[in-house]
């Protein structure tokens, strides 16, 4: 299984995020651009210029038309995906970081973390793609303060009449989309949440923490299904669409990495089966964390970002089809 290796970004990944169909790919880092690539052969696209702070999450609509971004420089942007043009700029007065789109796109929600005073907070914006050249800067039609810590990631869920949002602290909370009124909190995890993406059925998340485990989270009653323990920090956790199976990816602190081998630091993206927990295999080759993880939409290839600033496309070997794990 030999990787391509993409080399758009200077700086450590934050997100790398396949399209609906998972023929394109993008990449969001710390430096400030946006890539763009092919997910089959890992020919670069293009970029997306204009942010002026890191990106930290992205989210395409269902046709891949548009783009969208949320960032440090305190502002949401809507691209055309196909040319790079950027149509339309939500701007706060906090940094943005997680972003979402309803289902049926007529909702946005992203999130902005505590700055200067102002509480971290929810915010959902009507999604008129007809309109975006006429709505520069257009604020919230709604917005929700948070409890104290960064909202890592948010998904609309319930046919959009709910939010779900994982925090600093571990913590997992449900929100009314209409009131946003909080509903449920839970603490799955001791330390912060990194990164939470949904099942492709809808009906439970995986979260990736600080804690060193990954947990399955089941949306309805927030109840823990499976906890898997790896030792390291978990940074991004994705699970597949064809088997029952969940890769995790992170490691040691990247600050604490001087002398110890790639090895040492747990620097591999690892895989364990979903209903037993238990490691099966694992894949080397970043020099440093893992920040991102993502299986393609067919699951026949998955996707690591990391602190190397290094994207690598993985395309799985016949063996992975035919080989029984357990």
């Amino acid at each position: 299984m030999r990787p391509y290796l993409l080399k758009g970004h200077e700086r450590p990944l934050t997100q790398v995020k396949y399209n609906a169909e998972g023929d394109l790919l993008v990449s969001c880092a710390k430096n400030l651009q946006p890539c763009l690539w092919y997910a089959d052969d890992g020919r670069r696209v293009g970029t997306y210029e204009g942010h002026n702070g890191a990106v930290w999450t992205c989210d395409f609509t269902l046709d891949s038309s548009r783009l969208i971004t949320s960032s440090a420089d305190q502002t949401v942007r809507v691209w055309n995906l196909p040319t790079g043009q950027e149509l339309h700029q939500i701007r706060m007065n906090e940094p943005c970081r997680a972003c979402h789109l309803s289902v049926g796109e007529q909702l946005l929600a992203f999130t902005t973390d505590s700055f200067m005073g102002s509480p971290p907070q929810l915010h959902l914006v009507d999604m008129d793609l007809q309109e975006f050249g006429e709505r520069q800067g257009s604020a919230p039609k709604a917005s929700y303060t948070a409890p104290k810590g960064r909202i890592t990631r948010v998904f609309f869920t319930d046919c959009n009449r709910q939010l779900i949002t994982s925090h600093d602290g571990g913590w997992v909370r449900r929100w009314d989309t209409e009131t946003g009124d909080m509903l449920q909190e839970v603490q799955v995890h001791e330390d912060a949440i990194q990164d939470m993406q949904v099942s492709p059925d809808g009906s439970y998340v995986i979260t990736a923490s600080l804690d060193k485990t990954a947990k399955l989270v089941d949306i309805a009653s927030l109840e823990t299904l499976k906890t898997y323990k790896t030792g390291r920090f978990v940074q991004s956790a994705a699970i597949s669409p064809l088997y029952d199976h969940v890769l995790l990816g992170g490691g040691q602190d990247a600050s604490q990495v001087t002398t110890t081998s790639a090895k040492a630091g747990g620097f591999e993206a690892r895989f364990y089966h979903k209903v037993y927990a238990e490691e099966f295999g694992n894949v080397r080759g970043h020099f440093g964390p893992i920040n991102s993880v993502a299986f393609a939409p067919d699951g026949r290839s998955f996707t690591t970002g990391g602190e190397d600033g290094y994207v690598r496309i993985h395309h799985f070997d016949m063996d992975y089809f035919t080989t029984r794990f357990f």
